[in-house]
């Protein structure tokens, strides 16, 4: 059986002028000549990929891919085109990123984290959204730090990182603090191990470690509104992390932390620098 996207081995079943086909029976696919070893013989097995050429023909070749069928790789986007982008993948043809498939806008010269899929007109191509195609069977434990990129973001849900490009890991949305983008390589700490193997992750310290660095932030923020703050603890979670990139319970703690020193103080829902 041929197997588009992915390295098998076939026999020589029989020679043209323009090159050998690999295969038997009626499932047989093309090795060009330029690509024939050698010396290689009818019945000699070969190891090839299979892929489509611009012709949307099935074809062998000796050449290593730089991804292989449901792989995440990061790969470079050679240009981009009315119909998508195309990236370098190894091969004579570039390997199509369809616009429906990008998570954000690419640009030709940088690298983004793509899987490899069939489509529904069976050719090979890419997509940013690799949720389905990473792995959950990491080496990672709770407290492990761990180094990822991120690859799609959710109100709802957080953000989503593949660690080591390999494997499915979430920020959960009451720890994605800060400014989160697509594309974007992290340093996280492995909050959680779920029963399914996914990671939850935090880019920020334990609570302990975190405190003074938050009442740091908080400090600052109240000074760029001349000492006053608008509004106290009890405000929204969305204006929280618009001005200070932290969720409301980070903020609560770090509010209590300055009140607790003498730092500052809370009177009629505004928060005072002391």
């Amino acid at each position: 059986m041929l197997k588009l996207g992915e390295r098998q081995t076939l026999k020589i079943d029989h020679r043209k002028s323009f090159g050998v086909y690999l295969g038997e029976g009626d499932e047989t696919v093309l090795l060009p000549g330029k690509e024939v070893p050698e010396g290689a013989e009818i019945g000699e097995e070969l190891n090839v990929f299979l892929y489509r050429d611009s012709s949307d023909r099935l074809v062998a070749t000796m050449r290593e891919p730089k991804i292989t069928l449901h792989e995440t790789k990061l790969l470079r986007v050679k240009e981009v085109t009315k119909i998508g982008a195309f990236l370098d993948w190894g091969l004579e043809k570039d390997l199509l990123l369809p616009y429906h498939e990008q998570t954000r806008k690419v640009k030709a010269g940088e690298e983004v984290l793509v899987s490899l899929y069939i489509d529904k007109s069976s050719r090979l191509c890419a997509t940013m959204n690799v949720y389905p195609y990473l792995h959950t069977d990491s080496p990672y434990k709770a407290d492990s730090e761990v180094t990822g990129r991120i690859y799609q973001t959710s109100d709802n849900f957080g953000v989503f990182v593949a660690v080591d490009d390999r494997y499915s890991a979430l920020i959960p949305a009451q720890e994605a603090a800060g400014h989160l983008r697509i594309g974007d390589v992290i340093t996280a700490r492995v909050t959680r191990v779920l029963p399914d193997g996914k990671l939850n992750l935090s880019v920020r310290k334990k609570a302990y470690q975190q405190l003074d660095e938050d009442a740091q932030t908080v400090l600052k923020v109240i000074d760029e509104y001349e000492g006053v703050l608008p509004f106290d603890d009890k405000v929204s979670p969305e204006i929280i992390r618009r001005e200070m990139g932290l969720s409301k319970n980070a903020f609560k703690r770090a509010v209590g932390h300055l009140m607790k020193e003498g730092r500052a103080e809370i009177r009629g829902k505004r928060i005072y620098r002391v």
